[in-house]
């Protein structure tokens, strides 16, 4: 998919970037986990386009960055236009065109689809929240929230951690709102009134944490690489020659039975 290939497809069906979308439906679907249905993916794009005038226009001035967005969420196997990954409009070179950026569900999402763990918990804490954590000591952080008060106050801190299937907690990520406007700082385009840092902070503190928290857990691009080299080994041994009925059994040779050999799986650290 080019781009001149993507601003032709506007050229000729009139109907907006909506339509294009629909057009490229098998382009996205190509490169979609497959538990993603691409008829609901789609229609979540073409809705939330429809939605907000600002992002059509952005579409409509840039195709290729629509599309580009779209196919990073498609390969992610997240949902366009929710908090899993949104779809905001952001100024490049005076005029406005499509920014992908993936939300705290959508780094949620990631972390539990590699199914090696049972729960994940991000909270924000406020000025008037009791939160205690101390490391080596504490195993998880305690938050305690006072739910009838009207005003926590503002944000002060976000903590994330995962419980993983076997009952143990994973590193357990805490950040002030220091390290968070660091983080801030370094998104593309985070102080355009278009951001969703402007119009879902908290989300975005959480989203923060969530994504340190992915360097401490396994993901699903580890998953899926495991998922992948396990079909292959099924597929060779379906398609291994079979051993003729009346053939002798092949002679073994004799080896001392050292029991079980113990092996280590290493990850590399492909978080961002």
């Amino acid at each position: 998919m080019t781009d001149a290939t993507v601003s032709n497809a506007i050229a000729v069906r009139d109907n907006g970037p909506g339509a294009m979308v629909e057009q490229y439906k098998a382009d996205l679907a190509m490169v979609m986990p497959s538990h993603v249905k691409p008829d609901t993916f789609v229609r979540l794009a073409v809705s939330v386009l429809r939605r907000d005038k600002n992002l059509t226009l952005a579409a409509q001035n840039n195709p290729a960055a629509l599309m580009g967005a779209l196919m990073e969420a498609a390969r992610l196997g997240l949902e366009p236009g929710t908090e899993q990954y949104y779809l905001t409009p952001r100024k490049q070179k005076g005029r406005l065109e499509v920014q992908g950026i993936r939300g705290y569900q959508g780094e949620i999402e990631l972390i539990y689809r590699a199914g090696a763990v049972s729960s994940v918990i991000v909270e924000v804490v406020r000025a008037k929240d009791h939160f205690s954590y101390s490391p080596g000591r504490d195993e998880r952080p305690t938050h305690e929230i006072d739910w009838d008060a009207e005003d926590r106050g503002p944000l002060r801190l976000v903590y994330a951690y995962a419980v993983m299937k076997d009952g143990a907690t994973s590193k357990v990520i805490v950040l002030n709102r220091a390290k968070v406007m660091e983080a801030k700082a370094m998104s593309t385009g985070s102080d355009s009134p278009y951001s969703p840092w402007q119009k879902h902070e908290e989300s975005m503190w959480m989203k923060t944490a969530a994504h340190r928290l992915t360097k401490w857990v396994p993901t699903s691009a580890e998953y899926m690489r495991e998922q992948l080299r396990a079909q292959a080994e099924v597929a060779a041994e379906k398609t291994a020659p079979l051993m003729p009925a009346t053939a002798a059994p092949m002679p073994q040779p004799v080896t001392e039975d050292d029991g079980p050999i113990d092996a280590e799986f290493v990850d590399d650290d492909t978080a961002a």
